[in-house]
């Protein structure tokens, strides 16, 4: 199918992805706002309930929303209206580049940021060194294993936050402060502290730090 064109409002759409429809929501700044910018955000994993609705991918994408960026959220193959089948990261990083290819071709004067929360976090940054944003938010990346080989990524040298709550129960914390000492060029780190992985009675403190931390690298408006 033809991809549709870039909405002029904020709404739900089908584009063309590697595996089949891929469903995509797209959410608009307050035009008063609105910044040459255009943030994808990915959600958790797709096997244990995660989709463009989780609660702290839609909290991510409000923050950026809030600072004037565009958000664009889509549910990887398999989940929801999205045709296909979970991949273990692999096929869904193709996913990713297609949305990113198709927001790149539509606005292709804005910056384009990615954002993930945990598994969305693990495709982001493994997808980081052949698409190229211009920075990337990591929320609870599982640098702590379950089957997610951090060890090969290559983050390109952009603007990078980390926020990883301090109480996780689901991502090693420490796994991921060891992870991050270990690069050779390490990311804006926020540690939160008696966070959970879903951040329960934390997502107005994860708005505050995404926004105090991301707001030197905004465009200008």
């Amino acid at each position: 199918m033809a991809n549709p064109p870039f909405p002029t409002e904020s709404g739900t759409l089908l584009l063309d992805g590697p595996a089949g429809a891929l469903e995509v929501a797209v959410d608009l700044p307050d035009p008063a706002d609105a910044r040459a910018l255009t943030a994808v955000v990915c959600h958790p994993l797709p096997t244990e309930g995660g989709t463009m609705h989780n609660k702290v991918v839609t909290m991510v994408a409000r923050a950026l929303r809030e600072l004037g960026a565009t958000t664009v959220r889509f549910n990887f193959r398999g989940t929801g209206a999205s045709e296909g089948a979970f991949d273990h990261g692999v096929g869904e990083r193709e996913d990713l580049r297609a949305v990113v290819d198709w927001v790149r071709a539509a606005r292709p004067a804005d910056a384009l940021w990615l954002a993930g929360f945990s598994f969305g976090s693990y495709v982001t940054l493994s997808a980081a060194a052949g698409l190229q944003p211009d920075a990337l938010i990591s929320i609870a990346p599982p640098a702590s294993g379950r089957g997610w080989d951090f060890g090969p990524i290559e983050v390109p040298e952009v603007p990078w936050l980390v926020v990883q709550g301090d109480a996780d129960e689901i991502v090693d914390p420490q796994a991921v402060y060891d992870w991050i000492d270990g690069l050779p060029r390490k990311p804006q780190l926020v540690r939160m502290i008696d966070t959970s992985h879903f951040f329960h009675r934390k997502l107005i403190d994860l708005r505050g730090a995404i926004q105090h931390e991301v707001k030197a690298w905004l465009p200008q408006a």
